[in-house]
């Protein structure tokens, strides 16, 4: 299938007011394509096409949902090696991390056709007789989504599939910094046969489009995954039209290195965990609090690990980081190391921009010793590959320091202790908690979300996007007396 540069409206590929070069973050000569930038205009047709097409897709019937989404999630998955590769091309991910989001995309959209077919009411007893009562989802109308570039298919899949599942139509803007992406995923949507206008792909700048779109009085929620500035600002927007909200943002991560750990174990899921996906995820390892009693020895293989790491274009045979997605995102991580240094914190290894075989945006993997929770380096999400050692004299120690941040997404602990565990899995303030895992890598199946400034509204993924993507009908029947 050729790519597509345009935006997709009312079941059409159309073009924009202009285009923008999308350029390959590992090989900067290399220019993937120009696409489409979507105007106001386009973007409130595409409002008002998916606000027609809407109810005729609620009442294809859930047997229709379940095929269409079937469909789309089967082929992603056949078709991952394929888009995965272009996904690595423009974002900057390894090969095999693009091919496995992908697939990932492609689970999502299987799974949540099952769900379209479970789909089902309740019925309830009332407290006067002769009534009957049935309690029963529905879809809330037009879903405007809004995602970012770290995870170009699979945070879209997340949110467009269950949007779908429970029959409501969609409005997505993508990152600028993703355009293939993007388009590779909607071709696929295009291609499942949906009612023109109930899946609608409108590219262009955030601040241009994405203020119309969260703020369109037509638009019944709002699913958002970005940074926290971004998020406080679109939630001005969308409460003053009494829309639903759904806001995964920020993430400040702290794993736990207990002295009682498996130290081999827990220096590859913290390398994992920290530089995992170029640190680009929001799920990522930042605050490595490491009990004193194993300090040096779990620093000295840290620093070994994070020198011995690959890094290298993202197509490239063995490269296990590959650069980071922008100019401007390379200077933000340059910027972070010198406020590092600045603050006190012992550089201990990387930092640096690599030069490689190809001109592209290469970062060494950076590994800060000797820092405080206090520091701003251990306070704001940096979103690079820097994470930071901050020493704990005791477990419950370690824990006060986690706790103490205004995020609260992920969470993880090395332990071979039950007890500690136990308590790190209900005290530990944050959505999800990990034990003897790295802090990133959730499942599909299952809720996903955090506490603070980390989210807002209700969680996604699993069987408690419902709780999102549809509203609630109570309703009651005289049942009257049979003849």
């Amino acid at each position: 299938m050729e790519l597509e540069t345009r935006n997709y409206i009312a079941g059409a590929w159309c073009d924009g007011e202009g285009t923008i070069p999308n350029l390959n973050p590992s090989d900067l000569s290399d220019v993937i394509g120009h696409f489409a930038q979507g105007s106001t205009a386009d973007l409130d047709r595409a409002i008002a096409a998916a606000r027609e097409a809407q109810p005729t897709w609620a009442a294809a019937g859930i047997q229709r949902r379940h095929d269409a989404l079937m469909q789309i999630g089967t082929e992603l998955m056949a078709r991952s090696a394929e888009i995965g590769a272009l996904l690595s091309r423009e974002e900057g991910k390894p090969l095999a991390e693009g091919k496995g989001e992908v697939y990932r995309a492609g689970q999502f959209f299987t799974w949540f056709a099952a769900e379209a077919l479970r789909n089902q009411g309740d019925q309830a007893e009332s407290t006067r007789p002769g009534i009957e009562i049935e309690v029963r989802r529905e879809p809330i109308g037009v879903v405007a989504i809004v995602t970012p570039w770290n995870f170009p298919v699979a945070t879209p899949a997340w949110k467009i599939a269950p949007a779908l599942a429970y029959g409501n139509a969609v409005v997505w803007k993508p990152a600028n910094l993703t355009p293939a992406s993007a388009i590779a995923l909607a071709q696929v949507i295009a291609g499942a046969g949906l009612p023109a206008g109930t899946f609608n792909l409108v590219m262009g700048a955030g601040r241009a489009l994405g203020d119309r779109l969260v703020a369109h009085p037509e638009v019944a929620a709002v699913s958002f995954t970005g940074s926290v500035e971004v998020g406080q600002s679109i939630a001005a927007r969308v409460l003053a039209n009494r829309a639903k909200l759904q806001m995964e943002m920020g993430s400040k991560n702290p794993m736990l290195i207990m002295d009682d750990c498996d130290l081999d174990l827990a220096v590859t899921h913290a390398c994992n965990a920290a530089f995992g996906g170029t640190g680009q995820k929001c799920t990522a390892a930042s605050r490595l609090i490491v009990h004193r009693k194993v300090l040096d020895a779990f620093t000295a293989r840290l620093v070994q690990a994070a020198e011995a790491l690959r890094v290298g274009p993202a197509l490239a045979e063995g490269t296990q980081i590959g650069p980071v997605v922008s100019a401007a995102q390379l200077a933000g991580n340059l910027d972070w190391i010198a406020k590092g240094r600045a603050e006190g914190a012992e550089l201990l290894t990387g930092g640096q921009r690599l030069d490689r075989a190809t001109e592209g945006y290469f970062m060494a993997p950076a590994v800060f010793a000797g820092t405080r929770n206090d520091m701003s380096l251990n306070r704001a999400e940096m979103f690079a590959p820097i994470t930071c050692i901050i020493p704990a004299d005791s477990y419950a120690e370690a824990l006060a320091i986690a706790n103490d941040t205004p995020f609260g997404l992920t969470a993880g602990i090395m332990t071979r202790s039950l007890a500690r565990a136990a308590h790190f899995r209900a005290n530990m303030r944050a959505g999800c908690v990990m034990v003897n895992l790295p802090t990133a890598g959730t499942d599909y199946h299952v809720p996903f979300g955090g506490r603070g400034l980390s989210s807002f509204g209700p969680r996604e993924q699993g069987r408690h996007a419902a709780e999102f993507f549809t509203t609630v009908k109570t309703a009651y029947m005289a049942a009257g007396v049979p003849e």
